[in-house]
């Protein structure tokens, strides 16, 4: 397999576009990676998206994507994963360029979300459960982590309050982020004085939904653009039951820490070599389980990594960097994406206030429903 690199990136800011349609938005991020790019080869394009066909009534996005930017032509696909489509789309791509069928690759995430009635929205993202034997059964995705976290504090012994910094984490690194849809800082206080929505699980535990596109190109090396460009080191996959409780433990991510153990693998590297960490922060219970499985914490101590400031900015494993799904926002299909443009952001030197000094190795972890598909990609500035 050839050396791939990440030469370029765009992406636009999460939030409710009602007055653009899905194809204005990939359009925008993917015209912006090109021009980052500063190319004007691209071989492919892989298109990552989950609801389009029910909230947006549109199928076919590879040619509908490609028409709209100007590509007319060239392959174009899309690649649904549920919430893990983004990072399944880009590790089509890297597929596609390490194996040498393509020169460059353009990676676009898109989702639109809040155009549809709350309720339409909801059940459209429970699709992405058991249909038999979890949506059907009413059980949406909040339900099934608050049962999660429910678990999870009974068997370890954390109270709620104990998951706080977390999104407290998020929300202050959000503020250096415009394209971050929560760009509000908040307090232990907030936290604990949140709505509750399925208990234990409240507001502040929950990323929002938007709309939003977040785009890549990927490129064989030696065909570089003019700023840094990332090697995507590692890329890996892994997928376990769609059902929760199928699972022979539910507190146990078992695909997160199979695609993190072969992403680790092939990059050479391990957990400890992790200088910045972009997780699937959909709900705090899912931030500790990733953190556990991934090898940054012993089993059913996550919450200690936040009470003790080892998830910020200069603290041993940064996560959310730019606000995470909490405070950037989840548009689902689209996120996987958003998390490696960050990981960009942060090995160029480009994340501002929030930029981990001197960052070299990041790491960027795309989870599809509750756990039942993980993509993991690990980047190396060199």
């Amino acid at each position: 397999m050839r050396s791939v690199n990440i030469i370029g990136i765009g992406q636009t800011p999460v939030g409710e576009h009602w007055e653009r349609p899905l194809k204005d938005l990939a359009g925008e991020a993917a015209l912006a990676a090109i021009a980052d790019a500063g190319v004007d080869r691209i071989d492919g394009l892989f298109v990552g998206n989950m609801l389009s066909p029910t909230l947006n009534r549109q199928m076919h996005l590879g040619a509908l994507v490609a028409d709209w930017i100007g590509l007319r032509g060239i392959e174009a696909v899309k690649i649904e994963s549920a919430c893990g489509s983004g990072g399944s789309a880009a590790r089509a791509a890297w597929l596609a360029v390490a194996s040498g069928a393509m020169e460059a690759a353009l990676v676009v995430g898109v989702e639109k979300m809040t155009d549809t009635p709350g309720h339409e929205t909801t059940a459209a993202l429970a699709t992405a459960a058991d249909a038999d034997d979890e949506a059907d059964q009413g059980v949406s995705f909040v339900a099934l982590n608050a049962l999660l976290m429910r678990r999870y504090m009974h068997e370890y012994g954390w109270r709620h309050e104990d998951f706080a910094a977390f999104s407290i984490n998020a929300h202050a690194n959000a503020l250096a982020n415009p394209c971050a849809r929560l760009r509000e800082a908040i307090t232990a206080d907030d936290y604990v004085r949140a709505r509750m929505i399925s208990d234990p699980i409240n507001l502040l535990d929950a990323s929002p939904i938007g709309d939003g596109a977040a785009a890549l190109i990927l490129a064989a090396a030696g065909l570089n653009g003019p700023k840094v460009s990332p090697r995507l080191a590692a890329s890996a996959v892994a997928t376990d039951s769609i059902a929760v409780h199928g699972r022979h433990d539910p507190l146990w991510l078992s695909a997160a820490e199979r695609s993190a153990r072969e992403a680790y693998a092939q990059a050479g590297v391990g957990a400890a070599d992790i200088e910045v960490f972009e997780l699937h922060d959909a709900f705090s219970i899912m931030a500790a389980l990733s953190l556990e499985a991934c090898g940054f914490s012993p089993r059913g101590q996550a919450p200690r990594l936040g009470q003790e400031g080892a998830i910020a900015v200069g603290g041993r494993i940064p996560i959310a960097t730019r606000g995470g799904l909490k405070a950037r926002g989840h548009p689902v299909g689209a996120t996987g994406v958003y998390q490696l443009v960050e990981v960009v952001q942060q090995l160029r030197g480009e994340a501002g206030p929030t930029q981990v000094e001197g960052a070299r190795i990041g790491m960027a972890q795309n989870i599809g429903g509750s756990g039942a598909t993980v993509v993991t990609h690990i980047l190396v500035r060199e």
